[in-house]
């Protein structure tokens, strides 16, 4: 069997409590580089899964945390 990485990352996470969801992100915060990938893929599906509001007020989040 020959997994993407990102059908890997959603494996991992399939089938996980919003409790262990949460830890999974939180561990992944500020850790090494490698996780960002998996970060990547599930802001994926926060993105593709919110309204145009939502949306808004996540890059209006980023923005006023940059620079």
């Amino acid at each position: 069997m020959n997994l993407s990485l990102r059908q890997a990352i959603l494996l991992r996470v399939n089938d996980k409590t919003n409790e262990e969801l949460r830890e999974v992100i939180e561990d992944s915060i500020g850790g090494e580089e490698r996780v960002l990938p998996g970060l990547g893929v599930l802001f994926e599906i926060i993105w593709q899964h919110c309204d145009d509001e939502t949306q808004n007020g996540l890059i209006e989040t980023l923005q006023g945390h940059l620079g």
